[in-house]
């Protein structure tokens, strides 16, 4: 057929007036399908079923002060799998984040030691390089064009190595020296590390923290043009960049994003417990990968939610200490782990043809 022919018309009975045809574009999909489209539906029923597995299996977890515990694991990671779960669905992914909470802690442990300066100049200059190996990653990612899995396992190993032979040059041992004494230490730690009391039970700053940058982010993801630079780059950065999206920013400031929650968890675990192990930090990363990914991120990008993760971080709080409250071998942990990372991608697969289904 010629560029110039048209095709004949279809002969058949018009559709009514307001109504167009029933593809699967345009028809009206259920509450249920609506519901299944969203990211975080799945492990949400994940997070429940699990609560309710070790209400049941460990009594123990019905305490209030063990909730506020297994809150407490939760935070740690969750705090981090939000900005990591940002850059997977920017498309991208941070080996190295696990690292970079010790080298904060440590940036910040041993500048305020051995300068004998105000631990707060320490925290700054912590910020400052947590922010540099972020753009650093995401520099290298976008100039070079290689995959970021490669990008940042350099910079996990650079990290891993400088972290344990920096700490052994200057202060002669494999641990920072106890900073508790030192000037602004106090009031660092109740930002960082202190905790409130609720009806009696002690509850860890760390919570509040985690659910204020949760609300952040779900509020930068939904509501913002940044957020929908973020879902662009993930899901086509040359369509992304055809349309004027800055690709290279979004993604730059994305790694620096990880940076900034790797300073943040590191500076609580410096304040925590006054001093830094320089070798600690490695395997971290799979942890924070794994929550992103179980709160219902895809590693290919463009897809996912901030409160999702937030869920993910619950199941691994609550698996890892239910284990212990349950009396039960704690080594079973990381099989848990690799059952709940399974299960998640296969709900997230039934969840998206689900929810795509015509």
């Amino acid at each position: 057929m010629s560029m110039t022919q048209q095709a004949a018309p279809a002969v058949g009975t018009p559709p009514a007036p307001g109504r167009g045809p029933a593809d699967g574009r345009t028809r009206h999909r259920s509450l249920a399908l609506r519901l299944l489209a969203r990211p975080e539906v799945g492990v949400f029923l994940g997070a429940v079923a699990v609560l309710v597995f070790f209400l049941i299996a460990a009594p123990t977890v019905r305490q209030g002060s063990s909730m506020a515990t297994v809150l407490y694991q939760s935070s740690t990671i969750g705090i981090m799998a939000l900005p990591v779960a940002l850059l997977m669905i920017g498309g991208e992914f941070d080996l190295s984040s696990g690292v970079a909470v010790i080298t904060s802690a440590l940036t910040a442990s041993m500048l305020s030691f051995q300068l004998t300066v105000n631990v707060w100049t320490g925290v700054a200059v912590a910020l400052l390089v947590s922010l540099g190996i972020g753009a650093f990653n995401g520099w290298m990612t976008v100039r070079t064009g290689l995959p970021s899995f490669l990008v940042t396992l350099g910079t996990f190993l650079i990290l891993q190595g400088v972290n344990l032979a920096v700490t052994k040059l200057v202060t002669g041992n494999v641990a920072t020296d106890d900073i508790s004494d030192m000037d602004g230490f106090e009031q660092a730690r109740k930002i960082f590390a202190s905790s409130f009391d609720v009806g009696g039970v002690q509850v860890k700053i760390t919570v509040v923290w985690w659910l204020v940058f949760a609300a952040l982010a779900t509020w930068v993801l939904l509501r913002t043009r940044y957020g929908n630079w973020i879902f662009a780059v993930g899901g086509n950065k040359e369509s992304a960049r055809a349309v004027g999206v800055p690709v290279n920013f979004t993604k730059i400031t994305l790694f620096m994003t990880v940076g900034f929650g790797a300073w943040f968890v590191g500076m609580h675990n410096l304040f925590s417990f006054n001093t830094v192990q320089s070798g600690e930090g490695v395997g971290q990363e799979l942890i924070y990968i794994a929550a992103a990914v179980i709160g219902g991120c895809l590693l290919t990008g463009g897809y996912g939610s901030a409160i999702g993760p937030v869920f993910g971080a619950f199941m691994f709080g609550m698996v890892n200490q239910g284990i212990v409250y349950a009396g039960w071998n704690p080594d079973w942990f990381k099989a848990f782990l690799g059952v709940m990372l399974l299960g998640a991608v296969l709900i997230n697969l039934y969840v998206q043809r689900t929810a795509t289904r015509r």
